[in-house]
């Protein structure tokens, strides 16, 4: 199995993981409707914000090196905030 950036090891690959998403019958579990609720108690622009300022300043502000572990980190942050941008864009 292919490791790196995007791969299943360290991240959500938004290709092969999430392109179903919107047709999971599953009820959500307790754990997962929480969550939901502590966004949007929070905000999900509020955490959108939030995630792309760390997200910018770990990669533009840091002179720490980056392997395949930090840049998917990296990735999932990003896409963490970029689907808090879409839920407080449908609100």
């Amino acid at each position: 199995m292919e490791k790196g950036v995007g791969s299943n090891q360290h991240s959500v690959n938004t290709t092969v993981d999430a392109r179903n998403v919107s047709n999971v019958s599953t009820p959500l579990t307790q754990s997962q409707a929480d969550f939901l609720y502590l966004v949007e108690c929070q905000g999900s622009e509020e955490l959108a914000r939030s995630l792309k300022m760390v997200h910018d300043l770990a990669l533009y502000h840091s002179d720490v090196p980056f392997d395949t572990a930090e840049k998917s980190a990296l990735f999932d942050v990003k896409v963490l905030w970029e689907g808090f941008e879409r839920m407080g864009a449908k609100v």
